[in-house]
């Protein structure tokens, strides 16, 4: 009897913060940020800077809040359609907002398209290594390893869904890690959910970053692209805007409902007159369904 009491009240809670998340997308204000007005943002201090690797692209920023911990920990992906042009440091002050959560961030810069090594396998190589690098930071900062998530945009959402699905690669992939860092949710901003799909954009990134065609190398895709990836099995948040002409929001519409035949748990936040930049500003309407997003896949309560 318990048990079902148990089961009931935590179905109700869901259905509750889906229908919060369904009123925050339906407020939204128009912001229409660009990337310029992004980088204008304050990078408020605080991040540390610790290397996960030698190469000097191999390293992240660890944000920790006030007080004991241990804290849940968000890896924060950037975006840049993987190149090597675009680094973290435009997501410092979101990075911050985050923190001020109860959480700590762990934001990644990686081997990019234009840096030695950058591409396949070495975006990908990076990005796991950093993830896993937290078994290591959590022996010197007070870091909840049973409550991580990873936030990725744009070509970072890819990324964060990759890290989720990771697991199941086949061994003799050149990305398969042996016991990889497990995590407990994916919030995607104006994500690439489909690399077959968007390979006509940003000046063919895909085919760069993979090193050929689907036709040429249909594993790469197999392996890295969320849509065949799926199911992910783990709970996925999709933030994205109506007016994103990067990543257009049909994007996260056919994910959302491939996810949710696959068996995955999925829920969508459409922005009406929002663009592929305000869903990383937290100064804009965006942010309040990326804080429900982040509160309800690490089970934060309101501070």
């Amino acid at each position: 009897m318990k048990q079902d009491i148990r089961a009931s009240t935590i179905l109700i809670r869901s259905f509750a913060l889906a229908a919060v998340f369904l009123v925050l997308t339906q407020s939204s204000v128009a912001q229409n940020l660009t990337f310029d007005d992004i980088q204008k943002l304050p990078s408020p201090a605080g991040a540390q800077r610790i290397a996960y690797g030698s190469d000097p692209s191999q390293f992240g920023e660890l944000r920790l809040p006030p007080g004991k911990g241990p804290y849940p920990v968000v890896v924060v992906i950037h975006g840049g359609c993987w190149f090597s042009e675009y680094d973290l440091h435009h997501l410092e002050s979101l990075n911050a907002r985050l923190t001020s959560l109860g959480v700590a961030t762990w934001s990644l810069e990686y081997r990019r398209l234009g840096n030695p090594g950058g591409g396949w396998p070495g975006t990908f190589v990076d990005v796991a290594h950093g993830t896993d690098h937290l078994r290591k930071l959590a022996r010197s900062y007070p870091l909840d390893l049973k409550r991580v998530i990873a936030i990725g945009h744009s070509a970072g959402g890819q990324l964060a869904f990759w890290l989720a699905a990771r697991g199941r690669l086949p061994k003799d992939s050149l990305l398969y890690t042996k016991n990889p860092l497990r995590l407990t949710g994916v919030v995607s901003l104006a994500g690439i959910t489909d690399l077959r799909r968007y390979r006509p954009n940003c000046g063919d990134a895909v085919t760069k970053l993979l090193g050929g065609s689907p036709e040429a190398v249909p594993d790469r895709y197999q392996q890295t692209s969320p849509r065949d990836m799926l199911p992910l099995r783990v709970e996925q948040r999709l933030i994205q805007g109506t007016l994103d002409k990067i990543v257009p929001a049909d994007f996260s519409k056919d994910y959302d409902l491939a996810a949710r035949k696959s068996g995955d748990s999925v829920q969508l936040a459409i922005l009406p007159n929002a663009g592929h930049f305000d869903v990383i500003a937290p100064q804009s309407s965006a942010w309040p369904s990326i804080e429900l997003a982040v509160r309800s896949l690490l089970r934060l309560q309101k501070r």
